[in-house]
């Protein structure tokens, strides 16, 4: 199969890299599943939101384009808004071709904008939810992270460009490869973990709503007073509701799926510390670093890194 990835200016490179993550882990269970292209607007060097630069690996071309099975537009909250006619242009005709289109992050606008929405329901970042709903009417915008529909392939986070990925190559490649691929990430172990520890506790539908957005708004943490505002309460009934049902805060509880979202990124993937206190919400590598020794017993610097990593990349 063949994967292409659009990459913007400002690209958000924890969504790439969780996308490639599942790709990377494929070929490494079975040789030669996913060949992987990237590609850039004006085919020169495109520099991702966290200041690393990728050179993409061939030009983009109508011809190139033809051959692929997926082609997934990277896009990040400081990408701009408007892309080349050009490229526009390219992207309306993989409309007609047989080729699932994807979207990371704000990708999924560009996809809009280019009529390739029309019908379909799409994740985008929450910052931008409004906005393409009222640019692309016909398009269903989503508050989940990662929406599939059909031929269209969409995540508005990190996690959801994992989640994204997993179900296209289980949809492409077969459930046994996607299980495998989880198998040696174990992706979603914290999660689990997390979920088990709430035991028989029945929650009501308001409470699993904001569990569900805590968990699809990792790196750009929603305020207690927005998760109030998606789910029609005010802020003191959602205080209320985690106290009953939970036994805990919003905060502490919302702390607890970032951090452990941290934790899985630190221990399965070659990411610097920086940059997953960045991808997890922590503005402050230091206050990062000292509640994660608080939490888990030793700095992230010191996390056991598995598949392969090592903590060079710290």
């Amino acid at each position: 199969m063949q994967v292409g990835f659009l990459l913007l200016d400002n690209f958000s490179l924890t969504c790439f890299s969780q996308a490639l993550e599942v790709l990377s882990t494929a070929n490494s269970i079975a040789a030669g599943s996913v060949r992987v292209h990237t590609f850039s607007v004006n085919d020169a060097e495109v520099t991702s939101d966290l200041a690393i630069p990728i050179r993409p690996s061939m030009p983009l071309t109508e011809v190139r384009l033809r051959g692929l099975d997926l082609m997934v537009v990277c896009g990040g909250l400081r990408t701009p808004r408007s892309l080349p006619k050009g490229v526009s242009a390219l992207l309306h005709k993989l409309g007609a071709l047989p080729i699932t289109l994807g979207g990371l992050c704000n990708g999924a606008w560009h996809l809009g904008e280019a009529g390739l929405l029309d019908g379909y329901g799409c994740a985008i970042h929450p910052e931008q939810r409004t906005a393409l709903a009222e640019r692309v009417p016909r398009a269903r915008v989503s508050l989940e992270p990662v929406v599939v529909d059909r031929d269209r392939y969409t995540a508005a986070t990190p996690l959801g460009a994992l989640q994204m990925m997993l179900k296209w190559l289980g949809q492409a490649q077969g459930a046994a490869l996607s299980g495998a691929v989880v198998d040696t990430l174990d992706y979603d172990a914290c999660r689990f973990r997390r979920r088990a520890s709430l035991g028989n506790k029945p929650l009501c539908r308001a409470t699993r709503e904001v569990l569900k957005l805590m968990e699809s708004n990792v790196e750009e943490p929603l305020e207690l007073r927005q998760l109030a505002q998606c789910v029609g309460l005010s802020t003191r009934q959602i205080q209320r509701l985690f106290k009953e049902q939970l036994g805990t805060t919003p905060q502490k509880y919302y702390f607890e799926v970032r951090i452990t979202e941290a934790r899985r990124l630190l221990q399965h993937s070659g990411h610097r510390v920086v940059d997953v206190a960045l991808a997890c919400g922590f503005v402050s590598p230091s206050h990062f670093s000292r509640n994660y020794r608080a939490l888990f017993g030793h700095p992230p610097s010191q996390e056991r890194r598995q598949d392969g990593w090592n903590n060079s990349a710290v």
